[in-house]
């Protein structure tokens, strides 16, 4: 605490300011300061009426410097409330558990978290991915954007992973991240609509900022994945007339132009592309879709997944039905959960070939419709 605090260069009445907000934070819970609270940091009656204004303006230089910020009601700015930034927590508070808004809307997850796996796709898009694993090596890389700053290109990559459920896009990024180093900044897109006016707007600002903190700080820039994004960049609506319309709208204007000025590595998930914004289309620089995998991909998963397959098993199951590797996988997991419950079997070729049969819920019978 005391090291970021020196680095951060305030005069003594700053850091007397930041030092109480922080105290009444951790040993107070307190998060909603009023300017009264800080009545006896200041002992001249003119320099406090000074400050009073400053921070009822944000002209006061710890709001410059994006330490404090106004305090939030109902979704609205209240310029007599105030608080510690998102960035401030971070940064001054980091030995502490303290919760921030953007942290409780996206996970960072290391490479050393994530569990090596072998994924296997049809040839078109594999030298896709073979691709982007070679430019996210730290030093092809640099040698991108410096080359892109050159020309006066944008020095972020935006890509777009689409495709039907279970085809391997997430699974992909984590994979990618893994073998290049990087860390990975999880969105929780759901998390990021609040019920509260305002909040929602606030709340992906708030992600992009810490983001662009991240870029800063870490030798990698890590990569920041809207996983399952449909809701956020889907077609924005014309007119919009209600408050959750508008809001949408906001948000998705909001990553618009953050796309524009990114500075790092951004995917995004989706099955449903039919839907997507002209305008995110056009900002994605690569757009990779994946295919359900043939035959000759989905037995080599098969064998991956369940290692005591014979290679004619796996072939016979990967013939026989038309999977995605998530539905593989879940059959594997069925497997393993019975292998520890009845034991092994000798030859389990007819009970996977019922487990693929009952997968996909189109295979169940009909039933007859009750009503109108």
């Amino acid at each position: 605490f005391a090291k970021e605090l020196h680095a951060l260069k305030l005069t003594r009445k700053e850091q007397g300011i930041i030092i109480y907000f922080c105290h009444l934070l951790i040993n107070k819970d307190d998060d909603d300061i009023r300017i009264s609270q800080i009545d006896d940091l200041i002992c001249n009656r003119s320099e406090f009426q000074r400050t009073r204004r400053e921070f009822r303006t944000g002209e006061h230089s710890l709001f410059k410097m994006q330490l404090l910020e106004h305090g939030c009601v109902d979704g609205i700015a209240d310029n007599s409330r105030y608080k510690l930034t998102n960035s401030a927590k971070r940064i001054l508070l980091s030995e502490l558990d303290v919760n921030t808004t953007d942290e409780a809307i996206a996970d960072l997850l290391t490479p050393q978290q994530l569990i090596a796996k072998e994924l296997y796709y049809p040839a078109c898009i594999n030298n896709r991915i073979e691709e982007l694993n070679k430019f996210f090596t730290q030093e092809h890389y640099l040698q991108v954007r410096e080359r892109m700053g050159k020309r006066g290109f944008r020095g972020g990559f935006a890509c777009l992973f689409y495709g039907g459920p279970g085809t391997g896009k997430t699974e992909t990024v984590y994979q990618l991240a893994r073998k290049t180093g990087r860390e990975i900044m999880v969105v929780d897109v759901p998390q990021i609509k609040s019920k509260w006016v305002g909040d929602s707007e606030k709340n992906i600002k708030a992600l992009f900022d810490r983001y662009r903190e991240l870029v800063k700080r870490k030798e990698l820039a890590p990569t920041l994945l809207f996983n399952e994004a449909d809701a956020i960049i889907s077609t924005r609506k014309s007119g919009a007339q209600n408050a959750v319309d508008k809001m949408e709208n906001a948000i998705q204007n909001i990553i618009l132009q953050e796309m524009e000025t990114l500075d790092g590595i951004m995917i995004a998930t989706t099955n449903l592309q039919e839907n997507l914004d002209r305008a995110f289309e056009r900002r994605f620089l690569y757009k990779i879709k994946f295919e359900q995998p043939d035959a000759t991909v989905r037995a080599k998963i098969w064998q991956q997944m369940i290692p005591e397959l014979s290679e004619s098993d796996a072939a016979t199951l990967a013939a026989a039905h038309e999977l995605s590797g998530g539905q593989i996988e879940n059959i594997a997991r069925k497997h393993a959960i019975n292998s520890v419950l009845y034991g092994l079997q000798e030859q389990p070729l007819d009970t996977l070939l019922s487990d693929c049969a009952n997968e996909k819920l189109t295979n169940a019978p009909t039933r007859n419709r009750v009503g109108f």
